[in-house]
């Protein structure tokens, strides 16, 4: 399920005993804990709330919380955080957990505890036994990275709860803005919020003005422009960003990693990989194969690999002389709208 559904299962009739929120999305397992958090009274959460982290707290000290009986309260929440032990990740070495009383845990729970898995991984390792029985037990909840359409889902669902209202246009301007990454996201809708908080109506402009853009999307912009050969262009770009004091060196890192992208996707996209296996094989936010996906299809591979290479000489000269990397952009744009084969594919 994901954390919504958890909302309305959890608020509406008895928890589960056992649940595992998997995901790598912080935000979203931070809200998983709070949920939980807000089912125990205020006034017994010191006596009636625990929380382990398996990395520098053994198992046993854990289950021996969660096999006492509430303190003075119906429920006991026992919080175990960062359970390495169910993947393929070796954790330190001076912590030794116990899984067969977790075994022996899972097939006899307390009645009265809820036990809370919060596991920040991608996946855990399935042919491990102690897996297979948790599985079998816990109600699982999603806490990956959401991708856009989720994102933007979340965005609305958040923000009529609070009785806000938002435009269309002001959701695409936060997307593109935040490459869709809901960490991000989430963290400037406080912003807006605060900034709209007579109307409760959150503008395109209002996006605008509280969230910048990142270093990666406005290199997006820049690359565009190179590939199209729009000197004027390129270059005012390229100036806007030495003006707000990015080091010329990260400039043309990221331009390197934002063209090594675009051929990854050229050339495994004509391999007949969808939108959602490039993402997962690339390791990369959805959003951006889906902004590569509509760049790629209108240049040729050549064009992209003269680029990627012109980029590579930018940053040798960066390292080992003291020209102006202005100029030398100025240069680099010069001899890549001159060599052949650039253009549309």
């Amino acid at each position: 399920m994901d954390v919504t559904t958890l909302k309305q299962q959890i608020t509406s009739k008895t928890p589960a005993m056992i649940y595992l929120a998997l995901g790598t999305q912080q935000v979203l397992l931070q809200r998983v804990r709070e949920m939980f958090i807000n089912l125990i009274p205020k006034e017994e959460r010191v006596m009636n709330v625990g929380s382990y982290d398996m990395e520098t707290t053994p198992l046993a000290v854990a289950l021996d919380d969660a096999m006492a009986a509430p303190f003075f309260g119906e429920r006991r929440l026992v919080l175990i955080n960062k359970p390495y032990f169910f993947t393929g990740e070796k954790g330190p070495a001076k912590i030794e957990h116990d899984l067969d009383s977790l075994s022996n845990y899972l097939q006899h729970p307390e009645p009265s505890t809820i036990l809370v898995f919060l596991a920040p991984y991608e996946k855990l390792d399935g042919r491990k036994k102690i897996v297979k029985e948790l599985k079998k037990v816990a109600v699982t909840v999603d806490t990956a990275p959401l991708d856009e359409a989720h994102a933007r889902q979340q965005v609305r669902a958040e923000l009529t709860s609070d009785q806000y209202t938002i435009d269309e246009t002001a959701i695409d301007e936060l997307v593109q803005r935040t490459n869709a990454d809901y960490e991000l996201m989430n963290a400037n809708l406080s912003k807006l919020k605060l900034l709209t908080y007579q109307d409760r109506h959150i503008t395109q402009q209002a996006v605008k003005e509280l969230v910048p853009q990142s270093l990666d999307e406005n290199v997006f912009d820049l690359v565009n422009a190179v590939l199209k050969h729009d000197q004027p262009r390129s270059i005012d770009l390229y100036d806007q960003l030495i003006a707000g004091q990015q080091p010329p060196l990260r400039i043309n890192a990221v331009l390197i990693s934002q063209f090594r992208l675009l051929l990854q996707i050229k050339i495994l996209s004509s391999r007949g990989l969808s939108q959602g296996s490039l993402a997962q094989k690339l390791k990369v936010h959805p959003y951006r194969v889906k902004l590569g996906l509509r760049t790629v299809r209108q240049f040729s591979l050549l064009a992209l690999e003269n680029a990627y290479l012109g980029l590579f000489n930018i940053e040798k000269a960066l390292k080992t002389t003291q020209r102006d990397p202005r100029l030398l952009f100025q240069l680099f744009m010069l001899q890549y709208g001159q060599q052949q084969g650039i253009g549309m594919s």
